[in-house]
């Protein structure tokens, strides 16, 4: 049995989301990051870094969603080419993930909403980032059904991650149809749906 630390945030889904695809058996555990329990000392012994996701398996522990993806594709051989071209797509994709559209989008929702007063350069900065990432992913997927090739990979766990909390950073998908065409169908898939319904459910009701 595995165990996931997670919270319903645009890294924490990725992992439950290839969990579902990959039909392993998981617990997950709440760390309600609004109320700062990543911050807790028996959650930073986990992670020194008192962020999620956070997975166990077994001794192993694995801070960062997209070693965690890389982790459970090797674990189960699916998800990630064994070799070749294939496989350095998606790993081109994993690193412009998290080198461009996850820390823009981030510092795009941070701004916008948590900055204690109004800090418009930061705003434009990342906004700015923000769209042009989209409109860089739009053309990528205009060559491709799936962010890396012909086939759904933890390239597209990783992306969807953050497209599914898109409005925190103030994006929309309006000017980008290859992009709001790849993401309808992700998210139309069941073990998404799943994994959404999971993590939407560790939200303390109001």
């Amino acid at each position: 049995m595995l165990d996931v630390y997670a919270f319903a945030t645009p890294n924490s889904v990725k992992v439950p989301i290839a969990l579902e695809e990959l039909g392993l058996d998981y617990t997950l555990h709440a760390v309600n990051v609004r109320k700062g329990e990543q911050k807790a000392s028996d959650f930073v012994a986990l992670n020194p870094n008192a962020k999620v996701p956070v997975l166990l398996d077994g001794d192993l522990v694995l801070m960062e969603s997209a070693a965690i993806l890389v982790y459970l594709a090797e674990k189960t051989g699916r998800l990630l080419p064994a070799s070749g071209t294939g496989r350095a797509r998606v790993f081109e994709q994993l690193f412009f993930h998290a080198s461009g559209l996850s820390p823009a989008f981030g510092q795009a929702g941070f701004f916008q909403r948590f900055a204690a007063e109004p800090q418009p350069i930061a705003i434009e900065r990342f906004v700015s980032e923000a769209r042009r990432i989209v409109s860089v992913l739009d053309g990528v997927l205009a060559e491709r059904r799936y962010a890396a090739g012909d086939a759904f990979t933890i390239a597209d766990i990783a992306h969807f991650g953050w497209l599914w909390r898109r409005e925190f950073a103030g994006v929309g998908l309006e000017d980008a149809p290859n992009l709001a065409r790849w993401y309808a169908e992700i998210e139309a898939r069941p073990a998404v749906q799943r994994a959404i319904a999971r993590v939407n459910a560790l939200v303390p009701a109001a």
